[in-house]
Formats: C-alpha cells, sequence, structure tokens
C-alpha cells in the first residue's frame, strides 16, 4: 500500500503544484501522511519537526549562506535529527504512559515539509498539504475499499 500511496502523491502533488502553483510540503509527504490520517498524534508531530526544522533553517540563514542545494540538504538534516530525537524521546521515556503515539512519520518528510515551508510559508505548506494528503486517502479508500 506503500507503494500505491507514494505513487498517487506524486501524480497528485505534481497536477496540484501545476493547477495552482503551490508547493505541497515535497512530491511524496502527502503519501506518506495519508496512510496515517487514523492517527493524528504521529501527523502533528510531524508538522511540528517540519515548523521547528523551518525556523531553524531561518535563524541559520543570518548566519550561513543558505540557498538551493546546500538549504535543501541542511533541510532534511535537520528535519532528520529533530525527528530522531522525538523518536528517541518517544521509546525511552513516553510509550509506557501515553495511548497516542506521537512519533514522527518518517525521518526526511520533515525535511521536506520544512523546504517547501521556506519557499512560501508555513500555512500556504500546510494547507496544501493537507489537500494533497486527503485526495491521496481518498484514492487510496477508492483502490483499498479501507479506512
Amino acid at each position: 500500500m506503500i507503494t500505491i500511496s507514494v505513487g498517487l502523491s506524486l501524480l497528485v502533488s505534481f497536477i496540484f503544484s501545476e493547477l495552482t502553483s503551490l508547493l505541497t510540503g515535497g512530491l511524496i509527504s502527502g503519501g506518506y501522511l495519508a496512510i496515517y490520517v487514523n492517527e493524528p498524534g504521529r501527523i502533528v508531530m510531524t508538522l511540528v519537526a517540519a515548523i521547528v526544522t523551518y525556523f531553524t533553517i531561518k535563524l541559520l540563514s543570518n548566519f550561513i549562506i543558505l540557498f538551493g542545494r546546500r538549504r535543501f540538504i541542511l533541510s532534511i538534516l535537520i528535519g532528520f535529527i529533530f525527528g530522531w530525537l522525538v523518536s528517541l524521546i518517544y521509546t525511552s521515556t513516553l510509550n509506557f504512559s501515553l495511548d497516542l503515539d506521537l512519533r514522527v512519520i518518517g525521518f526526511i518528510i520533515p525535511g521536506l515539509i520544512a523546504n517547501d515551508m521556506y519557499k512560501q510559508g508555513i500555512f500556504k505548506t500546510i494547507i496544501c498539504l493537507s489537500i494533497v494528503t486527503l485526495l491521496v486517502k481518498f484514492f487510496l479508500i477508492l483502490i483499498y475499499g479501507v479506512i
């Protein structure tokens, strides 16, 4: 199902971007988030990690020249580190006390989202990512018949 979800995300994100000229938080992000629609805690933590990554990149851009590939790779790296730290904290301390799964979805997804947030803003990116995620989930329901 993950392969179909990512493929649908590539297609839906591409069409959405062409029609609206807006970025969707990475072409594959909507597919991964669509798989976890029933786990809102993971989606929220992924977005929190992306926003923290975004602000970290904004802060670092005051001291380092960041554009293009350098900013993209640094976004992925910082998103990876925050996602890893959240998973480490969750698995070592919180998983026995909470019924809610608060891990980050994937390790590169926060960085992809943060990179697009840097280009067009947090609000626009989250709205576009939400639309693509729900469209991919809708198509997954049509294909697999499960929610």
